[in-house]
């Protein structure tokens, strides 16, 4: 009872941060709705379990072969809720979970060869930025480094050597394809493919590299891949197919675009010459949200298909971009406080007793009809459903939603 009388202190204490035009939006929640007690839930789940197969309660008996992404956006989100609650105990024992990969599990650190991949190195980052150990620095970097080197012992070779017709899906981790030189030619990153993850993926790996060494390159070049993308991507809706061949706009991989967005405009130095391009994206999307949101607080799998089912990933990639917003002053806190409320509200009714987020779109690839993402599984536990609703958590708590950002001073 006392520890349930503390967490609420806590909470109560951290949200009367808020700005004045925050509160009522973001304090006052329901004792069920407490951001310390989902975020202690799920932060707790993820550290029961092993290393996931891509975060699916479905692939739990495959061979680990790395760590994978899913892993990385749940692991990130529990170090910045550690950090922000000064739960020390918990940023031990995610410490802790990394330090094998340094040793007997240093066979699961990826390959840098894809934004999947790369995006591993946040976590070491992270570390890096919060306990100072210098191998954590030179891990991570290397993965931010890579992505915008082809490696110089890379053959390039014509020809399909992908494992499926999605583009940017290598075979061969040793081979180039002639479009990954071209992007690296023009400057991007060579891992380019326009697929909707991308721009967190990328986003947050080169992120964490300019909060580590104050190189502007890095945030720089993610800021000009973002345009790249919403460019080439982004429909006159707001919001994005799956694919110029799948021409629906489903949750999750609008989700990633919406984070992405929030991520990089949340520390993207205000004389960046993209950020206004950046930031007239991110408003366009966070409109169209703001009308399809449901009458429940949710996001349907099909965005702006009111016949679909609620979905919690997309749900909880839309709060989170909603809260970061509302706290950062983009969003007019009194049209858009009340939906991102109303979404954390709803989507703590999905997190249940053992901590598992439910109703989390299985992983989907491309369909050619709407009758594909309504028949998609729905399932409890899969980390990209509790990845960001720790997000959520976490940015619930801030002070203005900037703490995570302070930058390193020294590389000591």
């Amino acid at each position: 009872m006392k520890s349930k009388l503390f967490t609420a202190a806590l909470a109560a204490l951290m949200l009367s941060s808020c700005t004045p035009k925050e509160n009522g939006y973001f304090d006052n929640l329901p004792q069920e709705a407490n951001p310390i007690e989902i975020g202690n839930k799920i932060t707790n789940r993820f550290l029961e379990q092993g290393h996931s197969q891509y975060g699916s309660p479905l692939r739990v008996n495959e061979p680990r072969t790395q760590i994978t992404y899913p892993d990385v956006c749940t692991w990130l989100g529990g170090l910045w809720f550690a950090q922000e609650t000064d739960n020390k105990e918990l940023t031990e024992r995610l410490k802790a979970r990394f330090e094998p990969l340094f040793t007997n599990e240093a066979y699961l650190q990826p390959k840098p060869n894809h934004v999947d991949n790369n995006v591993f190195g946040a976590v070491p980052l992270e570390l890096y930025l919060q306990i100072g150990e210098e191998r954590y620095k030179t891990l991570g970097m290397m993965y931010a480094d890579s992505q915008w080197e082809l490696p110089a012992n890379w053959k390039l070779k014509e020809g399909e050597e992908r494992q499926s017709s999605m583009y940017g899906d290598f075979k061969d981790a040793d081979i180039c394809q002639p479009e990954q030189k071209e992007w690296a030619d023009k400057g991007y990153s060579w891992q380019t493919r326009f697929w909707l993850d991308d721009m967190y993926m990328i986003t947050t790996i080169q992120a964490q590299a300019y909060r580590v060494t104050n190189d502007r390159k890095y945030i720089d070049r993610a800021a000009r891949e973002m345009v790249l993308y919403l460019d080439s991507i982004q429909q006159p809706s707001g919001l994005f197919y799956h694919a110029p061949t799948a021409p629906f706009c489903w949750g999750r991989g609008n989700g990633w675009m919406a984070v992405g967005m929030s991520e990089l405009l949340r520390m993207l130095p205000q004389d960046n010459p993209d950020r206004t391009e950046i930031m007239k994206g991110y408003l366009k999307m966070m409109e169209k949200l703001k009308d399809t949101q449901d009458e429940n607080g949710m996001w349907k799998q099909v965005v702006d298909d009111i016949s679909m089912w609620e979905e919690t990933s997309g749900s909880a990639m839309f709060a989170y971009a909603m809260i970061t917003g509302v706290k950062k002053g983009w969003l007019p806190a009194e049209e858009y406080g009340p939906v991102a409320r109303n979404a954390w509200i709803a989507l703590t009714k999905y997190v249940n007793e053992q901590g598992d987020v439910e109703a989390v779109c299985e992983g989907t690839m491309l369909g050619d009809n709407s009758e594909h993402y309504r028949n998609r599984k729905a399932l409890t536990g899969d980390l990209h459903g509790q990845a960001p609703v720790l997000w959520c958590a976490y940015a619930l708590l801030t002070n203005n939603h900037k703490d995570i950002y302070k930058m390193k001073t020294s590389s000591k």
